[in-house]
């Protein structure tokens, strides 16, 4: 009997699955808001999630095909080791943001949103401002520092944008579109997909960041949708560490495609980046010269050191930005190693007397210079 129990108990052990069922935002973020801007006539409205009531504001931008929401664990982490406010906004496009113009994705306007987000929110005088992006939303806090349209900017974190790896990916994207599944029987299903595939290799983080990327609908809506797949980030399409075709085999990509029946509800993609294609080179050409002229202190975050192109290599030789490769993750930086990534940002905040640190805050980690 004792060994029939341990067999049951072993059985029941190995046979237990995963929670993937989705967390609420309230569980990381202090308050939602929809921000407007523009004129009553032409109005963008801009959802951003918020935390913290001191401290220097941490601007926070996603990556491409992803929403507010990735920042959602790193936000808790830093919030633990620093006194600061968190702002994270969807870029337009993205997640519950609804803007006139979805597909508009130039520099130039996605730079312009950032800046009139942050003027309705805070007014003229904001309060000390550090911008950390993600992937293409790295890419955008570099333009918007070099067009210096944030007047109280004192720090700039871009998190594994790098130009020439970006531009070099280019030619593989429609590769990953063919790729990726085109809908899901449900939010938890896209969860298991998003960790299993390793697009988010943190259960935690992918519970939460799911939310902003999918979204239900009936089928009459599906079917009527690009049946082309959105890319989730264009510099994650680098090398297999995006998309790791050898963790999801056909199969199981078979399963995540669903059969549109009569009075069926499905989850699709809050945006198809496949239609933004023609911005992708503008996104990151010269990324790198324009991060290295940003005459502000500088932190840049990398999975990987094979990451880093000629002109940032050199620029590091000379020290003129501080660099940190992260331990083995995906491209999700800040979602797959949120502790690590809240320990490199809490460095650089307080290095430069940016922040203050909380008194359980535990000795900083050092940077490679």
């Amino acid at each position: 009997m004792c060994v029939l129990l341990c067999v049951c108990m072993s059985t029941t052990e190995v046979c237990s699955k995963p929670d993937y069922s989705p967390v609420s935002w309230r569980e990381y973020f202090d308050q939602m808001e929809d921000v407007s801007v523009g004129a009553a006539d032409s109005t963008d409205v801009f959802r951003i999630y918020k935390a913290g009531n001191a401290g220097p504001l941490l601007v926070l931008l996603h990556g491409g095909g992803h929403s507010a929401l990735s920042w959602a664990v790193f936000t808790r982490a830093i919030a633990s080791k620093v006194h600061c406010r968190v702002l994270s906004m969807d870029l337009r496009g993205h997640g519950d943001t609804l803007v006139r113009q979805a597909y508009d994705f130039s520099t130039q306007t996605m730079s312009s949103d950032i800046a009139n987000v942050i003027g309705v929110c805070y007014g003229e005088t904001p309060p000390p401002i550090v911008l950390i992006g993600h992937g293409v939303g790295g890419a955008i806090t570099v333009h918007t520092a070099s067009n210096m349209l944030l007047p109280t900017i004192v720090g700039l974190v871009a998190i594994d944008v790098v130009e020439g790896s970006a531009t070099e990916a280019l030619h593989s994207i429609q590769n990953f579109l063919k790729g990726r599944p085109k809908s899901f029987k449900s939010m938890d299903q896209a969860i298991e997909w998003s960790v299993k595939s390793g697009q988010i290799r943190n259960l935690e983080s992918a519970k939460v960041s799911m939310v902003g990327q999918i979204k239900r609908c009936e089928v009459e809506e599906a079917e009527t949708l690009d049946q082309t797949s959105p890319v989730s980030d264009v510099a994650m399409e680098r090398n297999e560490e995006f998309y790791d075709q050898s963790s999801v085999n056909d199969k199981e990509n078979a399963a995540s495609e669903v059969s549109l029946t009569e009075g069926q509800g499905v989850y699709v993609w809050r945006i198809n980046l496949s239609k933004s294609e023609k911005y992708w080179d503008g996104w990151f050409r010269g990324t790198s010269n324009l991060f290295l002229a940003c005459n502000l202190p500088k932190l840049l975050l990398l999975a990987g050191i094979d990451r880093l192109d000629r002109d940032l290599t050199i620029g590091q030789m000379q020290g003129k930005f501080m660099m940190q490769v992260l331990p083995p993750c995906g491209h999700a930086v800040q979602e797959d190693k949120p502790e690590k990534v809240a320990d490199a940002v809490a460095s650089f905040l307080l290095r430069h007397k940016f922040a203050e640190a909380r008194r359980e805050t535990r000795s900083v980690n050092s940077f490679t210079r």
